[in-house]
């Protein structure tokens, strides 16, 4: 016979019900409050890490990014989900072979590696750290990028800060040198001319060459002594006369100065679109020296190839500023990014040893921006090289 509950009985379930509730209430209660902590710590440490100027992300043994701060964000906003790095940095199907993520991962060590990233603003230097991590049973890697474009960009104005103070003392002994034969030259050119009126039964067409050829080596003459000056500017100031010009005829004077040596290479073709423009105000001389240096190594890169030599000029406006463009464009070897990155630096050059000294496009770059102008390059590698030098009508 079944025995029936008594009122004790069920009062004592009840209240053991009751107890078994409440417990449950302050496991949740203290579940609840342990999960805000850890929020709250989560939070936290990703405000940390969103404060830090350096890219950070958080990858897989796959290379997978798991985990990214503010600054990655902002730098890769379309970031689609379980992307991989090697897809985001280089557009590639596999990692690198000399990733520094897997290479902290293999050693179980910190690695650190500078590397160049192109970006839809450029190419962008950057250092980075990586370091191997164990977030539970899984093993990821800690990478930072800190973007030093700047910084390098500041050492290199250093660097030829220090390098132009040698050339200043260089420059101011070997212009002296030059000026003597130069002085001599000028000299025999004069009296050339001057005996020339005395020749009046020789051949017309004659006298003409005649003419067209001291005159030449007389303006050679003035522009290498502009050339000195410009030497020893490096040493000690030196006023530049400016006055109004016309482009045009600056690259007029270039090519008819260049015309023999655009002869011998029966390979390249010249090509002129320039258009009507507005005089401005500069040093005709320095912007000579500036489209003869541009002129001289497009056709130097083109040595070998062949190809085409392409000048234009146009008006145009760049940040409210009128102006005059010009650009000298090829069909050459082209630059690589690397070296893009430093052409316009003293002493740099791409050329074999007795063939540049790498001074001619920093002193274009100096040139153009004593004249308050800017000079880009635009290069394909393997396609060709463009220059284009603005100069404003107002310096």
């Amino acid at each position: 016979m079944r025995k029936i509950a008594s009122l004790e009985d069920l009062v004592g379930i009840g209240h053991g019900k009751l107890g078994h509730y409440q417990e449950l209430q302050m496991n949740l209660r203290r579940l609840e409050k342990t999960n805000n902590e850890l929020q709250e710590s989560r939070a936290e440490i990703q405000t940390i890490l969103d404060g830090l100027t350096d890219m950070m992300l958080v990858l897989t043994e796959e290379m997978k990014i798991v985990r990214t701060n503010k600054a990655f964000a902002e730098r890769f906003p379309d970031l689609a989900e379980d992307s991989h790095c090697f897809e985001v940095f280089y557009g590639g199907t596999a990692p690198c072979d000399d990733c520094p993520a897997l290479t902290a991962l293999s050693g179980d060590s910190t690695v650190k590696a500078r590397r160049l990233h192109e970006h839809s603003d450029g190419f962008r230097h950057y250092d980075i750290i990586a370091t191997p991590l164990i977030l539970g049973s899984a093993r990821t890697v800690q990478v930072f990028y800190r973007d030093v474009t700047s910084d390098m960009q500041l050492q290199a104005k250093y660097n030829q800060a220090e390098k132009m103070a040698t050339v200043g003392v260089l420059a101011a002994g070997v212009a002296h040198e030059i000026n003597n034969p130069l002085a001599v030259i000028q000299g025999f050119a004069e009296g050339l001319q001057r005996r020339v009126k005395l020749l009046e039964e020789a051949d017309s067409e004659l006298l003409d060459d005649f003419n067209e050829y001291t005159a030449t080596i007389l303006s050679e003459c003035s522009r290498c002594r502009d050339i000195v000056r410009n030497l020893l500017s490096f040493s000690r100031p030196v006023a530049a006369r400016r006055s109004s010009l016309d482009i045009n005829h600056c690259i007029r004077d270039t090519l008819f100065i260049l015309k023999h040596h655009l002869k011998e290479q029966t390979k390249i073709t010249l090509e002129l679109n320039l258009d009507r423009l507005q005089p401005i105000h500069g040093d005709e001389s320095q912007l000579k020296q500036v489209i003869i240096n541009l002129c001289t190594n497009a056709i130097d890169a083109m040595q070998e190839s062949g190809g085409r030599l392409f000048i234009s000029s146009r008006m145009t406006t760049r940040e409210q500023r009128k102006g005059v463009e010009f650009t000298v464009s090829d069909e050459g070897c082209g630059i690589s990014p690397e070296d893009g990155e430093k052409l316009f630096e003293p002493f740099f050059t791409t050329k074999t040893v007795g063939e540049g000294v790498g001074i001619g496009l920093s002193t274009c770059y100096s040139i153009v921006a004593s004249h308050n102008g800017e000079i880009t390059v635009a290069s394909t590698p393997g396609k060709g090289a463009a220059f284009t030098v603005f100069l404003p009508e107002e310096p």
